[in-house]
């Protein structure tokens, strides 16, 4: 018969705890609309392995006006330009992290690459802005800034704070192996060791 007691294994074991429901993102935005008169900020990424860099860039960009709206690009997107194995956070993560971010207002799940004017419109964006990290076109090979350049609503942002992504994978790969080698030694004498004593 079955020795497994259905009642002590839960249903949500091997499941991440981002489990997107419509609940769990109410809870972690504020839930507030854009005022009469308020400046309204739109930027756009990936925001992946949300971190200090992406604070400090944000908080540059709530000075910029009133209320912050990031667009998140799909895992799609984001591989198409940062390629290799990113994103390594799904959008859903990506978007809680975001939303946790207290210089966030409203995040847009799947933003377009390209910036439009549509897009600019229809969230009544005053000022668009971009960090240093290098911009790459869009599938027709155009500049994604392209239309807040052309209305004068661009702005690049310089951040203080040159931590990326990239940076913080390629820590934890350097750690990795560092602990791999030291590991490794560490066998290596053990083994030197229990031969040792073998021929005692």
């Amino acid at each position: 018969g079955n020795s497994r007691d259905s009642s002590t294994h839960s249903p949500w074991t091997g499941i991440s705890q981002f489990l997107p429901t419509t609940q769990k993102i109410i809870q972690f935005s504020e839930g507030k609309e854009p005022q009469p008169g308020d400046r309204i900020i739109y930027v756009a990424g990936a925001f992946d392995l949300f971190h200090v860099g992406h604070v400090d860039f944000l908080q540059k960009a709530k000075a910029e006006g009133d209320y912050v709206i990031v667009g998140l690009h799909t895992d799609p997107v984001v591989n198409r330009y940062k390629g290799s194995n990113y994103p390594i956070m799904n959008l859903h993560e990506r978007v809680l992290s975001v939303l946790a971010c207290k210089y966030v207002n409203e995040v847009v799940i799947g933003a377009p690459y390209a910036v439009s004017t549509d897009l600019m419109e229809h969230f009544k964006v005053d000022l668009v802005c971009h960090g240093q990290t290098p911009v790459m076109s869009d599938v027709n090979g155009g500049d994604p800034y392209e239309a807040p350049k052309q209305l004068g609503k661009f702005k690049q942002l310089d951040s203080v704070n040159d931590m990326t992504t990239q940076k913080i994978v390629e820590r934890i790969i350097l750690q990795r192996l560092a602990y791999e080698k030291r590991n490794k030694l560490k066998e290596e004498k053990e083994i030197a060791i229990l031969d040792a004593m073998k021929r005692l």
